[in-house]
């Protein structure tokens, strides 16, 4: 198995990646550098956020979003990297002290945004983590926020069921992934522990195959696990970086796996890039936010 950094950039906490097929671009953010970057070819786009910035989203009015410290905020991609325009959109967590971490926009479009307290000192340094202060919330075309669960630790994988009856969700504090029915009227059912702690790491972000099998990057792991739709281990995927944060499908054919990782004690030469990962299966696309 192949396994390439895309580029020369190596982030200090890299995450969020969104691949926009449309435009054949890769999306993501290092959060404790507040830079959210794009890939299209072999260029490379960063902006310069004013906060620490956990998401980076296009959306379909030509724009993205950006989950910044103190809100989510439209960004203007014509705008300069050291001098992004940058209007508020929407404050979906008002909770003093918190952070977004985890976002995810569902097949509707709609942003799912968790929350978590914030973790990430000014210089990029690791502030340890007192309560369980975050939520999860939904967020729609206008703005509108719906919150959906409370006293979250790390919010972690947002991923949906094909008939969208089902959230795949996780908090890392737990070590655990749970799995939600997403009633009619939008709420959420009580959580199921879909996967539990592994050996290998703690649960980070995740992408959905074609076969709806999980890819889970494992923080501290060094590795990805796939799990199967009843939540059992199909194989793992090691790789040459201590702390894979995240992964999405892109590419052409959507068969190829990119993951975001972050720096680490380890010091190991590809820790902060990001890995491309050539695949037999396809991943299913990336949706972007409906407003």
């Amino acid at each position: 198995m192949a396994l390439n950094a895309v580029t020369g950039h190596r982030a200090k906490l890299g995450e969020g990646p969104f691949w926009d097929a449309p435009t054949q671009a890769l999306y993501w953010v290092d959060i404790a550098g507040k830079q959210a970057l794009r890939l299209i070819g072999e260029n490379v786009q960063i902006w310069q956020m004013p906060e620490h910035v956990s998401a980076f989203i296009p959306c379909e009015s030509g724009d993205a979003l950006v989950a910044l410290s103190s809100g989510v905020y439209r960004l203007d991609l014509d705008s300069p990297g050291l001098e992004p325009r940058l209007t508020l959109f929407c404050v979906a967590d008002p909770q003093p002290g918190n952070r977004p971490n985890e976002a995810r926009c569902d097949a509707q479009g709609r942003l799912w945004l968790g929350t978590m307290q914030n973790n990430i000192g000014e210089q990029g340094e690791d502030l340890p983590i007192v309560r369980r202060s975050g939520g999860l919330f939904r967020i729609d075309h206008v703005g509108r926020v719906t919150p959906l669960l409370r006293n979250l630790g790390i919010p972690n994988t947002l991923l949906w069921s094909d008939d969208a009856t089902t959230v795949y969700f996780g908090d890392s504090l737990d070590s655990t992934l749970n799995r939600y029915f997403i009633r009619a009227d939008g709420a959420l059912d009580p959580a199921q522990v879909w996967f539990g702690p592994h050996r290998r790491g703690g649960p980070d972000g995740s992408a959905m195959d074609a076969e709806g099998f999980i890819w889970n990057a494992r923080w501290d792991g060094s590795c990805l696990l796939r799990l199967s739709p009843d939540g059992q281990i199909d194989r793992i995927i090691e790789l040459p970086i201590s702390r894979p944060t995240s992964c999405v499908f892109g590419g052409a054919d959507l068969k190829t796996l990119f993951v975001t990782s972050a720096t680490s004690p380890a010091d190991h030469p590809l820790d902060g890039a990001v890995l491309s990962i050539p695949l037999d299966v396809p991943g299913k696309p990336c949706t972007r936010f409906s407003g």
